[in-house]
């Protein structure tokens, strides 16, 4: 531990192009200097792939994760998850926290979250989303707005939030709950139109843009999340020094202004917290 690090660190992240990915890089160069030793993105497919990867890698800090909601969810709603996210892992930090976007193609004619669901129900099955990996944010957000609204709107699946952000954009898929970094451009651009914030309240992020819940389906409630981990039994004195590096990283102001203008805020818990 004293000696750490001596050689560059894997950074394990679900797909290139999703928003694990866009703050997997981010923190990746930040924190690359004060190591002093390289900190290498290695993205694996969306699901369980990465928390199995690192689950299994040695427990001496070269080898982390970068992961959102799926990570820690999976295990509640399918069998043969290889991995148990509180036992397999020590947890670093809590990294960001966003809203999810809806957004919609601009060949949909829905302007609102009620001309949305006024549409899927006189269009029943002809809408499509779509979605990585199963039980992320952007896919049950979907599934509990279909729940709510009471619309039959057909789940598109992808091998990552890049290939579905993709789809969206060139009109292939129709709308998605994405995760914010990966569309907020293409908002801004125009390429997609946003229609909602997935949180309870306003987003101080999106000013102006209504929530899902404000349109009458009440209590609607959906958030990401990215946190930092390592295998479980990694050394404390290693686990805390990451954190420091992380933390101490997600709290520059410049860096916060960075995430902001994609819809991101910086959170920089203890260990401890986000074990919680």
């Amino acid at each position: 531990s004293q000696d750490y690090p001596s050689k560059p660190i894997r950074l394990v992240s679900p797909g290139p192009g999703g928003g694990a990915d866009f703050v997997a890089r981010f923190i990746a160069q930040g924190i690359s200097s004060p190591l002093g030793q390289q900190v290498v993105v290695d993205n694996r497919p969306a699901g369980v792939i990465p928390g199995q990867v690192v689950s299994k890698a040695p427990p001496d800090g070269y080898t982390i994760m970068l992961n959102g909601n799926s990570f820690w969810i999976a295990p509640l709603m399918r069998d043969g998850v290889p991995y148990d996210p509180v036992k397999d892992f020590a947890p670093i930090t809590s990294a960001v926290g966003s809203p999810n976007l809806l957004v919609v193609h601009p060949s949909v004619p829905a302007r609102s979250v009620r001309e949305l669901i006024a549409l899927a129900r006189v269009r029943p099955g002809a809408l499509n989303y779509g979605s990585a990996s199963a039980g992320g944010s952007v896919h049950l957000a979907a599934e509990l707005f279909k729940h709510m609204a009471r619309v039959d709107i057909v789940r598109i699946s992808f091998k990552s939030s890049g290939a579905s952000v993709i789809s969206l954009v060139s009109g292939e898929v129709h709308l998605m709950f994405a995760n914010a970094p990966p569309v907020v451009p293409h908002v801004k651009s125009g390429r997609l139109r946003a229609l909602a914030v997935t949180t309870l309240q306003p987003s101080v992020l999106f000013p102006g843009l209504p929530t899902v819940a404000s349109a009458g389906l009440a209590g609607f409630e959906v958030a990401s999340v990215y946190a930092l981990f390592a295998p479980a039994r990694t050394p404390a004195a290693i686990v805390n020094r990451l954190n420091q590096e992380a933390v101490r990283f997600l709290a520059r102001a410049d860096l916060k202004e960075k995430f902001l203008a994609t819809g991101v805020e910086t959170i920089g818990s203890t260990a401890e917290e986000l074990a919680a």
